[in-house]
């Protein structure tokens, strides 16, 4: 059905593992909107959650961008909408405004940049300006004010999953594994970070432990990870810093929804014109400087 479609399936990371095994690209927030960007396919069934989906309509406004469940939304992503960045606007005039992917491309269409986990800090450290409205995650705005000299000013979004991980989860994992390694998301409260060894996206802690001496690793992310870093990275050992780690969300595509998305083209994902002119701009001008 994929080859009838002329179609490119994309997975998050933290999709189930067989939805990520029958996709033609894994990776995060990052590698999924450039893939998205330069796709020859008619057809992009977008394995995540609302938000990637839109953002793959964006930069790809003549394909079809197939969401296969249509309530798998990012609770994150709606704790910002366009009318407030607008009043953040009016009351920090000069600052600059970074979006965090893990919006809507109504409020995308708001900002002046995206960003990812990835590149948030050298998002922010390629803006003129000192003032920096970073929403809507207050612990990756936190993250990256270690590492800039400007003034973040944060919105109070948080990632639900990433914002239950504790420093207690920490401690009591690595005492069951104290000889490995503590791999930890930027979307982590900063005392989980603090604890931790190392800060990656899904993505950098893939290659940072194919590429790593040590041979175990706890990590501190969404579980669904764990399966790209046991396939990529052979003979080595992953443990889930908290087994309650899980985005419901993220977990809600099964293979027959890709199936079934698939044969219907449906349930399609549209942005209007005028949003999409405006998101778009955001989107490239981060995808040009990373």
């Amino acid at each position: 059905m994929k080859k009838k479609r002329d179609a490119t399936i994309l997975a998050h990371n933290y999709q189930l593992p067989e939805v990520q095994d029958i996709a033609d690209i894994v990776g995060d927030s990052l590698e999924l909107a450039r893939a998205a960007a330069n796709l020859e396919s008619e057809v992009i069934v977008f394995c995540g959650v609302d938000f990637m989906a839109e953002t793959a309509a964006v930069l790809s406004p003549e394909k079809t961008v197939i969401l296969p469940v249509a309530d798998a939304q990012c609770p994150m992503a709606e704790m910002i909408t366009a009318g407030e960045v607008k009043v953040l606007r009016e009351r920090f005039p000069e600052a600059a405004v970074v979006a965090y992917v893990n919006t809507s491309a109504e409020v995308k269409a708001e900002s002046d940049i995206c960003c990812t986990s990835a590149n948030a800090v050298a998002v922010v450290e390629s803006l003129d300006e000192q003032e920096i409205i970073f929403l809507p995650d207050r612990n990756l705005a936190a993250y990256v004010a270690r590492f800039t000299k400007k003034q973040i000013l944060p919105w109070e979004g948080f990632c639900y999953v990433h914002d239950r991980i504790t420093s207690d989860d920490l401690k009591t994992a690595r005492s069951f594994h104290p000889d490995a390694e503590v791999l930890v998301h930027p979307e982590c409260r900063s005392e989980v970070i603090d604890l931790a060894d190392h800060v990656f996206s899904t993505s950098g802690m893939v290659r940072h432990a194919c590429k790593s001496r040590s041979k175990e690793f706890i990590i501190g992310t969404e579980v669904g990870l764990l399966h790209q870093l046991e396939k990529k990275c052979p003979g080595k050992i992953f443990y889930p810093l908290s087994e309650t780690a899980v985005c419901i969300n993220m977990k809600k595509t099964e293979l027959s929804d890709v199936l079934d998305s698939l044969k219907s083209l449906k349930p399609r994902i549209v942005v209007s014109n005028e949003v999409a002119i405006k998101a778009k701009k955001a989107i490239e001008r981060m995808l040009d400087i990373t």
